[in-house]
This record gives structure tokens, C-alpha cells and sequence, in this order.
């Protein structure tokens, strides 16, 4: 839900503000070190910087320790394992293949990997690219099949075959935006179908080399060696980490090797247009369009939006113990890139030291309408609005509460303008209550500048009883993954349990759905003749109404 509600523009204008190159050096150094403080200790993992400027390194430095073992520090050429931020290459690389004339980005997929299924629309690179293809992800399937990711070695193979067996896409391609690391993964098999190079021969040939990328490379066997390479971690008890390394022997949405030194070649690429050339530069940061016209803020590879008034193009990655962002301001030529080896939050960082070295920001006008157009509200108009709310839409929940006086839904404050108009705090947008005739809460309008309102219905609470909870016992197949779940009546309370995966509470939501503090999002009971319980359909994040039937006792 979080991350849905994240998308929107924040469409701010404000003044560029001046760059701190005209400051003391040191102390802008200084001030950047801070941010990384928590990790700068020889007991613990962190993270590499480079600030760039210009096509120059302005800062670099490595802050905690790359190996714990054996006592290796984090350096700006120490290789970090950067999860998503591969996307921008293997994007990169379909778009030399496009201008070498060998394909199309609006090929259909299935010219060149048969084995997905005809889903009755036309899928093409360009969804796939764009996130917009409704294919189900890669992970959660994995996941939901049974796979120990950071365990078990996934490799291309795995995940094709689970696209083969794929029988219900999330959405019609083009209908909507939904990230999706099967179209990376795709992606990376069409550049090898294309041009009979593994990605990372084609991309290493075309261009890393080309860049001066020398510590840089697509990871297609996990098991080989890599020279001054960050191992991953996770927290431990007692202030002590344990491994956290991805067993990934599959590349296009992920597996990508670089240092923060390279990534500043990479960023200067956007500026000399080395590899690409100026049509494929801006083709890489020009944002998708839905079927109904609507513009999203992700473009091919990279995201495309805004931060304090300056316009960004970014991209993070998060795979096991590993954390990466990459923020470039185009107007100012100035970039953060920051790699991390622990499960923290680079992008936050590299916020914080933009605004180091980006001074004189005035605040954000959205934020001042808001905190100055606030409505005094009565606490029972703001009490009757609480409750769970459901998207078909984007098959999400939200819970509405009332919080030090405010109302909240998820992520979001909501400031009142009236009993049922409300301003968003951040992202900057409004929600709108639709009432009933006595005046009751029926749905929430959620509204964001450039697209399409979210709307959620109020929905009743579940009947918890012994009876009705009896009726959902039983165990539930997948052909899709071969999987199946069984769920149980334990305590007065159903419990889910799997394959390869601790047992999970099914928490009650409305009528015959239920949320859970999992990968498997929310799951929602069908019903058949003569009412009885026909299977589940699981919806989470990345996987919508994915189906489970029910199987005789």
C-alpha cells in the first residue's frame, strides 16, 4: 500500500537554490560524514558515497566495513551487489539492440520467448520495460511456491518456467502501472535470444567497457569470486550481524556488480550521451503512458520525478543484506549515488546529503497550502470515518484511524478542509469521502495531480464466529506453483501454513478476506453453490487475485 501511494507527483516551483561548492569544503565533508555516523565504526557493515558534480567527483568515501570477517574496510571502490538500480542497464542495453535495428520496442514478447503464454493482449518490450505489463513477480511467486530466497540458487530457468505456467495476468498490459522484476528478467533473455551474448557479455562489450566501467559486471554465477566485494548483513542479536548474500544466478532485474566510482561514469554518460547517443539518453528518462493516456513517473529503467522542487531521475535496489540509490538533479548536473550492506534506507541518505550540498531551499509550497488551509474538524465527524477500506482497483486495504487528532489513512495525514475534503501532507494530492444520504462513510477518493483517483469502498467487519471461521478450514491447491496451503482452526483463530515457511495468522478484515504480516498480502474467500467455500484468491503488492481452489476434504 505504502509504496502505491508513493507514486504521485509532487509538482512544486521554486527558486534553484545556489550549490555548495562556494562553501568551505571541509565542512560540507563533514556535515555529509554525519550522515553516515551510525555506521562509521570497524564493527559494523555501511555504505560507500560518491557526491558528483559536473562529470567530477566533488566527495567519496566508504563508511564501516566491507567484510566483517576479515576486517576489510568500505572504500569507493569496494563492489556492492545494487539490486534494482541493474534495470537502468539492461533497459540500456534493449535500447542499443533498438537502434541497431534488431528489435522493436513494440515487438510482442512472445516472438522471442514462446513459452509465455498468449494472454489474449498484446504484451510488448515496451510494458515489460515500463512495469506495465501485468505479468506477476518473479519474487513473490518464488516465495509463494516455496523457495528460500538467499538459499535456494534461482536461476533463469526457474523463473521461466513459472512465466510458462503464468495463467492470469495482474491487469491488461498498458491498463496500469505495477513494478514487476519478470519483465527485467525477460528482458535480459530477449538481449541474449538477440544478439547471442549473455547480458552481461553484450553489456559489458557496449557499455561498461565503452565507459571505463571496469568494476563492473552482470553477476550471472553467483559462485564466482569478485575482488574487493562488500558482503551483505542483516542484524543480529547483540549488536552483531549474520551473512545476507542473494544466491541469484539470474540477471536483468538484478545481479548487477559496480562500485560508486563507476556509477559516477554511468551518471556522466547522461551528459557526454557516450553510449546511446542523444535519442537514447532522453528515451531512457521519458515516462510510460497507460492505455487511457495517463503519464507515470517511471520511464525505462529510472523513475522521473521531483525532490523539493528540483526534478530527479532515481532508481533504488534492495535485494538481501544489500541497499542501493542512485539520485541524479539533470538541472544541476549534480548526482548521490550511495551502496550500503545492510537492510537501511540509502535513499533517505542520499537526500540528506543533496540537501548538504544543495543550499538555500526554500520550503516546499504544497506543504505550506496545506499546513495553512487546514478546517477545524469535530472528533465525531472525524471518528465516523474510521474503519477498512478496499480497492478492487489495485486490490489494496487501507485502514482509516484517528491519530493526535488527525486522521490518518496508512501512510498518509490527512488535513481537513471540510467534514469530507481533505489536503494530503506528502505525497501532495486530496482525499475526498463519498457519504450516504445520512451522511456516513461509503468510499475515499484518493486524488493526485496527472492521475487517476484511487477509490476505496468502506467495508463491514467480519463475522468471526466459530462457525463462520470452520467454514474456511481445509487445504487449497495451485497449479501455477504446485503449491499447496493449509489452513486450520487454531485458538478461535484460522492459521495458514506452507511449505518451506513459518505459520502465518490469518487476520480477520471484512467478509471473507483476511490480511496476514506476510509476503501473502491479503487473502479473500470465494464461494460457490449453495455458499459453499470454493478456494482464495491472494492478492499482495505485486500478485493480484492469484487463485487457489479448494480441494475435497
Amino acid at each position: 500500500m505504502k509504496k502505491l501511494l508513493l507514486v504521485a507527483i509532487v509538482s512544486l516551483v521554486i527558486s534553484l537554490p545556489a550549490f555548495a561548492q562556494n562553501q568551505n569544503g571541509n565542512d560540507v565533508a563533514a556535515r555529509a560524514d554525519k550522515v553516515f555516523a551510525q555506521f562509521d565504526k570497524p564493527t559494523s557493515p555501511g555504505c560507500a558515497l560518491a557526491v558528483l558534480k559536473d562529470g567530477q567527483v566533488l566527495y567519496k568515501r566508504g563508511y564501516g566495513m566491507a567484510d566483517l570477517d576479515h576486517d576489510i574496510p568500505i572504500k569507493p571502490d569496494t563492489v556492492f551487489h545494487v539490486a534494482s538500480v541493474s534495470k537502468q542497464f539492461t533497459a540500456m542495453a534493449i535500447l542499443l539492440l533498438a537502434k541497431q535495428g534488431k528489435l522493436s520496442l513494440d515487438d510482442e514478447v512472445r516472438n522471442y520467448i514462446p513459452e509465455l503464454r498468449d494472454f489474449g493482449h498484446k504484451l510488448t518490450i515496451r510494458h515489460l520495460l515500463h512495469h506495465t505489463s501485468g505479468l506477476r513477480d518473479q519474487w513473490n511467486l518464488l516465495i509463494m511456491s516455496g523457495w528460500r530466497l538467499s538459499e535456494d540458487v534461482v536461476k533463469d530457468e526457474d523463473i521461466l518456467d513459472l512465466v510458462a505456467k503464468m495463467k492470469e495476468l495482474n491487469f491488461k498490459p498498458g491498463d496500469q502501472h505495477l513494478y514487476c522484476n519478470t519483465g527485467y528478467t525477460l528482458a535480459a533473455w530477449i538481449v541474449k535470444k538477440v544478439s547471442g551474448q549473455s547480458l552481461r557479455e553484450f553489456c559489458e562489450a557496449n557499455i561498461f567497457k565503452p565507459l571505463g566501467m571496469n568494476s563492473t559486471f552482470f553477476r550471472d554465477d553467483h559462485a564466482v569470486t569478485v575482488k574487493r566485494q562488500a558482503y551483505g548483513y542483516r542484524a543480529a542479536a547483540n549488536d552483531t550481524f549474520k551473512l545476507s548474500v542473494p544466491n541469484y544466478d539470474t540477471v536483468g532485474a538484478s545481479s548487477l556488480l559496480t562500485t560508486v566510482e563507476d556509477l559516477a561514469r554511468w551518471d556522466q554518460n547522461f551528459y557526454d550521451k557516450t553510449v546511446g547517443g542523444d535519442t537514447l539518453i532522453e528515451q531512457m528518462q521519458t515516462p510510460g503512458v497507460l492505455n487511457d493516456g495517463e503519464k507515470i513517473s517511471y520511464a525505462l529503467g529510472l523513475a522521473v520525478g521531483q525532490y523539493k522542487g528540483y526534478k530527479i531521475v532515481e532508481h533504488s535496489g534492495g535485494d538481501a543484506g544489500y541497499r542501493s540509490h542512485l539520485m541524479r538533479f539533470p538541472e544541476q548536473r549534480f548526482a548521490v549515488a550511495c551502496l550500503c550492506n545492510l537492510g537501511t534506507n540509502p535513499r533517505l541518505f542520499v537526500q540528506q546529503v543533496a540537501d548538504v550540498y544543495l543550499t538555500n531551499q526554500p520550503a516546499p509550497e504544497s506543504a505550506k497550502a496545506n499546513q495553512a488551509s487546514s478546517r477545524t474538524v469535530s472528533n465525531a465527524e472525524l471518528n465516523r470515518k474510521v474503519g477498512v477500506y478496499w480497492s478492487s482497483w489495485v486490490e489494496e486495504y487501507g485502514r482509516v484511524v484517528v491519530e493526535n487528532g488527525r486522521l490518518r489513512f496508512t501512510n498518509l495525514v490527512l488535513v481537513p478542509q471540510d467534514a469530507n475534503h481533505f489536503r494530503l501532507l506528502e505525497p501532495a494530492g486530496e482525499a475526498e469521502f463519498e457519504t450516504t444520504a445520512e451522511g456516513n462513510p461509503r468510499r475515499l477518493l484518493l486524488k493526485f495531480e496527472g492521475r487517476s483517483p484511487i477509490a476505496f469502498d468502506l467495508v463491514l467487519p467480519a463475522d468471526t464466529t466459530h462457525a463462520q471461521l470452520a467454514q474456511f478450514v481445509g487445504n487449497y491447491y495451485s497449479d501455477e506453483i504446485d503449491a499447496t496451503y493449509h489452513v486450520t482452526l487454531k485458538d478461535e483463530n484460522l492459521v495458514l501454513t506452507r511449505k518451506k515457511a513459518e505459520a502465518v495468522t490469518l487476520q480477520p478484515l471484512f467478509r471473507d478476506a483476511f490480511s496476514t504480516i506476510s509476503i501473502l498480502g491479503t487473502i479473500r474467500f470465494t464461494r460457490g453453490a449453495q455458499n459453499r467455500v470454493t478456494g482464495f484468491a491472494l492478492s499482495a503488492g505485486r500478485i493480484r487475485s492469484f487463485k487457489f481452489v479448494k480441494r475435497a476434504q
